[in-house]
């Protein structure tokens, strides 16, 4: 754990890198994939589908709950008059106002209860998504790591055949000095020399390549000096024992791209049972708390009104007293009004004034409201059928991809298997075939240095060592390939 730590803090870009040019910190396998797990960037879009999925299962269990919204209302009506038909409205004062409102909804349908089992069949095939794109990324990790392992192999014959090639130009040139050659060979064995340089270079570039691309996917900025990151893992060739039986069983269980498809498969069943769900009633509830203030700007315009109401009531009440003297003097015997009652006292005027001073949070409350509403389709135009039909034909396209994924990951299994198989009965092949071309370099190296042998003869020698070399490797790191294939394949590790 320890050594993992300093290799992220190794790697993270800016000051920090010059630490892995002093440490010189080993690169294992499983710190290249746990690092292509956390930074390749392929991996993190996938990853972030995740928490989508999350806040898609906490909203369906949130369908089940109310929605409430609230609402403010702030208006204005200038002074003036309006006219409807033939009648005219004259308003002497503008009047400013505002209003709240409250309202809860609660909907239930057969969609609100399929949606939670709907949701949470998405998020399982989203999670088997992440785990399918983790193997592949892990896979590719691998077989990229050994693929530098391979050209490091191949940097090291080249540096062997530079080396041949050297004593080969070295035995040209002392045969040369003492006449038993013509120029021709040393020329020659230059040449080669040369070719044997420059291949060593191009094995060295490509190294350095496959290292860039192995820190590309990772998903960090390599360091500058790529000489540094030295790979720590090795791989043995071991005969393969597994049955072929045995691993197609275990690929139909483990297989991460099927068991992705299956889960997609489940949660379009359940869309496939929401669409279905149409045909169940819906049942609606709503409530609602309102109020709304109304004041007019200008407040004396109000109190003059009151005061000519009260003018005109003591003036008619002052008439019907003058009325009920007359009868009285025919002995009626009728009481008077008391006029002054009508008077508008200062108290009132601020009544009237406190009254208007409503805006904008003296409220005149409305009163409460609710209703349950329940709706059953009927006919929806056929929007429903094409619904279910839309739904049920992505269903059996699910059903057929699974089918399909199946044939392909027996197919797969059983290439990489026989592939596996080949490829360690080549191994033994190639190394009898790299022992015995060592031996004829050997051979033609001992005529030549004797003046047996020609220099044609020599050169044959070296490329049909060079040649079986490289097959050998060719060979071991084409079985180390077939054994990642075949575990990404059967979805779990073989080795």
């Amino acid at each position: 754990m320890k050594n993992q730590l300093l290799l992220v803090l190794a790697l993270i870009p800016g000051p920090t890198g010059v630490l892995f040019a002093q440490t010189n910190q080993p690169l294992s396998l499983q710190d290249a994939i746990s690092l292509a797990e956390i930074n390749n960037p392929a991996q993190r879009q996938i990853e972030n589908n995740r928490w989508w999925a999350s806040w898609a299962v906490r909203n369906s269990y949130g369908s089940f709950l109310p929605s409430v919204n609230a609402s403010g209302t702030l208006s204005y009506s200038g002074l003036g008059a309006q006219r409807f038909l033939t009648s005219e409205f004259s308003q002497p004062s503008a009047t400013i106002g505002s209003s709240y409102g409250l309202n809860l909804s609660w909907t239930l349908s057969g969609t609100t209860l399929m949606q939670p089992a709907t949701e949470r069949a998405r998020a399982h095939a989203t999670e088997a998504s992440i785990n399918s794109a983790r193997i592949n990324l892990k896979s590719q990790v691998t077989q990229q790591y050994l693929n530098i392992l391979q050209a490091l192999e191949e940097v090291q014959l080249a540096d062997a055949q530079l080396t041949r090639n050297d004593e080969s130009l070295r035995l040209a040139q002392a045969r040369h000095n003492v006449g038993q050659v013509t120029l021709l060979d040393v020329r020659q064995a230059e040449v080669l020399r040369g070719q044997a340089q420059v291949g060593a270079l191009q094995e060295r570039h490509d190294v350095t390549v496959e290292k860039l691309r192995l820190f590309q996917m990772m998903g960090i900025p390599a360091p500058e000096d790529l000489q540094q990151v030295v790979l720590s893992d090795t791989f043995a060739v071991t005969q393969p024992t597994w049955e072929l039986d045995d691993l197609l069983e275990s690929a139909q269980m483990d297989n991460a791209d099927l068991n992705s498809l299956r889960s997609q498969e489940d949660a379009t069943r359940w869309g496939a049972r929401s669409s279905r769900s149409r045909w169940f009633p819906t049942i609606q509830v709503n409530a609602r708390w309102s109020g709304f203030t109304q004041s007019f700007t200008n407040g004396d315009f109000l109190v003059d009104q009151a005061r000519a109401s009260s003018l005109a009531n003591i003036a008619a009440c002052e008439q019907d007293n003058t009325i009920v003297n007359v009868v009285n003097q025919s002995g009626a015997g009728l009481a008077t009004a008391d006029c002054t009652a009508f008077a508008i006292l200062p108290a009132d005027e601020q009544l009237i004034l406190d009254g208007n001073d409503a805006f904008p949070f003296r409220f005149t409350t409305q009163p409460f409201s609710a209703s349950v509403t329940v709706s059953i389709p009927i006919f929806t135009n056929f929007s429903r059928s094409l619904a279910i039909s839309q739904s049920s034909m992505a269903l059996d396209d699910a059903r057929e991809a699974v089918r399909a994924r199946e044939l392909q990951v027996r197919t797969d299994v059983s290439q990489a298997f026989y592939n596996l198989r080949t490829s360690f009965e080549t191994i033994a092949i190639q190394d009898r075939n790299r022992s015995a071309a060592a031996d004829q370099l050997r051979l033609a190296t001992q005529r030549y240095r004797l003046g047996s042998g020609t220099f044609i003869e020599l050169l044959d020698a070296q490329v049909a060592a060079q040649q079986a070399a490289s097959d050998y490797i060719n060979a071991t790191y084409s079985f180390h390939r077939s054994v990642a294939v075949l575990e990404s394949a059967v979805g779990r590790e073989l080795r």
